[in-house]
Order: structure tokens, then sequence, then C-alpha cells
């Protein structure tokens, strides 16, 4: 199915870009999300005259996602859970965690940005946590995991 981007969108394209995407892909995500639309004649001219808006919404959102990395990376995030003797935690600390814990620090996160390759963290100790704040903006925050043992 081809799909003119509203947006610029990882792996895909920039904005006004044509692809070809499936059909799921497009009907589920992109059209649903107003990150795209079908590529009719009608659409294709809507985009050249709008183009100029969708850029400008675009360098606001990548500039709000760039002061948003360099408050973050001021932060230093403590998170205390419960852990056994050797600073194995009981459970983990995963991307919801993190993500509530910068958000009371001052920085508003949502957990998908939050990004934890390995999976959830079971270890007492100092992190470096990626975060995918935009297409372009990634930042790294220290994200220190206190464990707490029980007596």
């Amino acid at each position: 199915m081809e799909v003119i981007l509203f947006e610029k969108i990882d792996r895909l394209g920039n904005i006004g870009d044509l692809v070809n995407v499936k059909a799921g892909f497009a009907r589920n995500y992109l059209l649903p999300q107003g990150k795209a639309k079908v590529a009719t004649e009608k659409n294709k001219a809507e985009i050249e005259t709008r183009r100029a808006e969708f850029e400008k919404l675009a360098a606001e959102a990548l500039a709000a996602a760039q002061k948003r990395r360099e408050q973050i990376e001021m932060l230093a995030i403590n998170i205390t859970a419960k852990s056994g003797a050797e600073g194995k935690l009981f459970g983990s600390v995963g991307n919801t965690d993190i993500a509530e814990a910068i958000t009371e620090a001052g920085v508003e996160v949502e957990k998908r940005e939050v990004r934890l390759p390995e999976g959830p963290i079971r270890q007492a100790g100092e992190y470096e946590i990626t975060l995918h704040l935009h297409t372009d903006v990634n930042a790294v925050a220290k994200v220190t995991i206190i464990g707490q043992e029980e007596a």
C-alpha cells in the first residue's frame, strides 16, 4: 500500500515521502494515528500545500525533544527496590518504573520512550539508560538502583 508520510518515521521516511508499506501497518498504525494518508492525487496535493506547516511542527517537536534531553542528562535518578544480600533484586525494575522516577524528578517521560534492550534490571547498581525521545534525539539517563535489604 502506498502512503504519504505526514511526519518523520524511523527507518521509513521523512515528511512528504511516498512509501510502500504493508497494508496492515498502514491500516493499524500510520493511518489511525495521523502519521500518513493513502497516496491519492488529492492527498498528494494537500501535502504539497501544507508541507511548510508540517515541517514547522516537526522542527518544534525536535526542539522540545532536545530540551528534554538536556534536562534528563542533568538528572541523577535513584530508585529503591527490595533486594537480597548480594544486591539481587526481588522482582525487577522495568521501563515503567524508570519512566515514573524520571517524571517525578521533573521531566515528563513516557514508558515507551525508555529503551531496555537487555530486559528489566534485576541487579542493584548504576546504569545508563537510553531514552528515545524523538526519531533524531536519544538521551542517556544515569539511574542508580539501590538495593534495600529486608531485616
